[in-house]
């Protein structure tokens, strides 16, 4: 199906709002692409009777997710950079959950109780692995100094992404990190079975560190970053919130907190991998 209208959201896309998109507008030409309906079978909610999110049938360029990047105020529809289209998503096996759930978590009692759960199982040569914290969890990081502008970033970052070939995903929520739950994205399912506490976080991340949410994989997650860590110290608090939102990030990739910390002081791009 061919969504390519410009001006009023066309009625496929329309779908997507629960007053069918009134009075929003888009000024960019889609691809090819159709709404995708979760499994029944699958979902918890099926989002008061709606489609999770629109998927295009070909690949996308960098320039026309900045594109709709920036229409998204006007839109209410936020691109997300899908790994291919035959990933579960695409046949429906997603769990959707309205945005609103977001409001009742915030990131520092989830990173408390991520911390204090790992501690309690974990065998004491394990801890060492979050020195220089060990069983106290610090809580959330402070704010990055601004270093540029977060849609620009953000821009920049989605060309590079784009470089894989990947589809496009819209979904209608009013800031990117919501997209984890509404479009009921499911990467990180074996570490912890409920995406809206993870939206939660990246909501943080956004007003804290100009992050945006550009890509998703099927256990993979793309953010840009405006205002990243840009001393050690900072960066270990930083890597702490990445741990408890990411475990396999660090466990199987940098081995600990501190080695991690050292690979994204001063970056503007936050990839996360859950096993």
């Amino acid at each position: 199906m061919d969504d390519c209208g410009r001006g009023r959201l066309s009625p496929v896309l329309g779908q997507l709002f629960t007053d069918g998109g009134e009075g929003r507008t888009l000024g960019v030409e889609l691809p090819a692409g159709d709404v995708v309906w979760p499994d029944p079978g699958y979902a918890r909610l099926l989002t008061y009777g709606r489609p999770a999110f629109w998927l295009s049938d070909t690949t996308v360029s960098g320039e026309l997710w900045a594109a709709l990047r920036a229409e998204h105020p006007r839109s209410g529809l936020w691109p997300v950079l899908l790994e291919d289209s035959v990933q579960p998503w695409s046949a429906g096996q997603v769990a959707p959950d309205a945005a609103t759930e977001i409001d009742n978590y915030h990131t520092a009692a989830f990173m408390a109780e991520v911390w204090a759960d790992w501690i309690e199982k974990a065998h004491p040569d394990q801890v060492e692995i979050l020195d220089p914290f060990g069983p106290r969890c610090p809580g959330p990081a402070a704010p990055g100094q601004p270093g540029a502008d977060p849609d620009a970033v953000a821009d920049w970052y989605a060309g590079i992404v784009a470089e894989r070939r990947t589809p496009l995903g819209l979904v209608a929520v009013d800031r990117g990190a919501d997209a984890l739950a509404v479009m009921g994205w499911q990467g990180a399912l074996n570490h912890n079975e409920w995406m809206v506490p993870l939206a939660a976080v990246v909501r943080s991340w956004e007003d804290r560190f100009g992050a945006r949410l550009v890509g998703m994989g099927f256990n993979t997650l793309d953010l840009s970053v405006a205002a990243p860590p840009l001393t050690m110290e900072h960066a270990l608090h930083v890597a702490a919130e990445h741990w408890t939102f990411c475990p396999d990030s660090v466990v199987y990739g940098a081995g600990s907190l501190i080695d991690y910390a050292e690979q994204i002081v001063g970056r503007n791009a936050w990839s996360f991998w859950w096993d």
